[in-house]
């Protein structure tokens, strides 16, 4: 078996120990390359040279930032000429969050997702799952417009000045945000087949998997019917009303959780969706802020990648 292991080495949890930890494991037992991660967007180009040169296995050590960045680098979109030859992937959590790793039941800890790693490929442990895109990428596990967007939008500009993206610093940036933004007035739209059109919405998240997150080691669950089996979860707010969103957040972090709500709108299995903004809003994409759009259109695709991973 021939394998890359790619390693950023600016994730939050990454460190040279489990990486020389995870490359002995893997030495043992494949054909190993190891490369770190120099630059934005090398992960894309190590993984399409991966695929070029008919590899078995991609593992990333990394975030979701770098596990997404790879997928967009080997995976061809739909509609795109389709490749011959599709690596596997596998991962070993190395963010802050990791909630691609941990909804597909990969371990937290770096050293115990090693462990792990190496018992599925003794014993063929693959998995079949769906992805989601927007417009022209690839998502894993969620994707979002206004509010959540803006928070990651503040958290990258916090890294990009050496402060890590902790769960406190992302629930102190989520409240400021949400009293910065509280003020506007309405602008989203969503379009989905067989509904009618919902308007005055702040802001909107699309997912492919439950949990939407994770708060230190506390699922966030969005829309608990959403899977990697399924279409796509779609969770709209209708209020910055603050008594309103206390209540909803109780719901969000309850377990078993099912979130409900008068100015929610929430369905768990849509096929797409298409969301509009009077003016630009943000978009952010498995946690990495991608820019300002007046539309994104949302679409499930299934049965699409095969990742080393427990079975459901």
């Amino acid at each position: 078996m021939r394998t890359l292991l790619i390693v950023n080495p600016n994730a939050t949890s990454t460190t040279r120990s489990t990486r020389d930890l995870l490359a002995h494991a893997l030495e043992s037992r494949t054909e190993l390359t190891v490369v770190q991660t120099e630059h934005r967007g090398h992960a894309a180009e190590l993984a399409q040279w991966a695929a070029d040169t008919r590899m078995d296995l991609i593992v990333v050590h990394g975030g979701d930032g770098t596990v997404n960045e790879t997928i967009n680098g080997f995976l061809p979109l739909p509609g795109a000429q389709q490749r011959e030859w599709l690596p596997r992937l596998g991962i070993i959590p190395g963010g802050s969050a990791n909630v691609f790793a941990r909804s597909l039941g990969i371990e937290p800890d770096p050293v115990t997702a090693t462990n792990q790693l190496i018992d599925l490929l003794r014993d063929e442990a693959d998995r079949r799952i769906g992805l989601g895109v927007a417009d022209d990428r690839w998502f894993t596990f969620s994707a979002g417009v206004g509010l959540d967007a803006d928070v990651c939008e503040a958290i990258d500009a916090k890294r990009a000045n050496g402060k890590p993206a902790t769960p406190t610093r992302y629930v102190r940036t989520t409240v400021k945000q949400f009293f910065r933004t509280k003020r506007h007035a309405p602008q989203v739209r969503l379009t989905i087949p067989g509904h009618e059109p919902i308007t005055d919405v702040h802001y909107a998240f699309v997912t492919n998997a439950s949990p939407w997150t994770y708060l230190d080691n506390t699922p966030v669950v969005t829309n608990p019917g959403t899977s990697f089996e399924t279409g796509l979860g779609v969770f709209a707010m209708r209020t910055m009303g603050i008594l309103s969103t206390l209540l909803l957040t109780r719901q969000l972090l309850i377990a078993n959780g099912d979130p409900q709500g008068h100015k929610l709108f929430r369905e768990d299995d849509v096929p797409g969706v298409s969301i509009e903004s009077e003016r630009p809003i943000g978009l952010q994409i498995d946690g990495d802020f991608i820019g300002r759009r007046n539309m994104v259109n949302f679409t499930a695709v299934p049965d699409i990648l095969d990742v080393v991973a427990p079975k459901p």
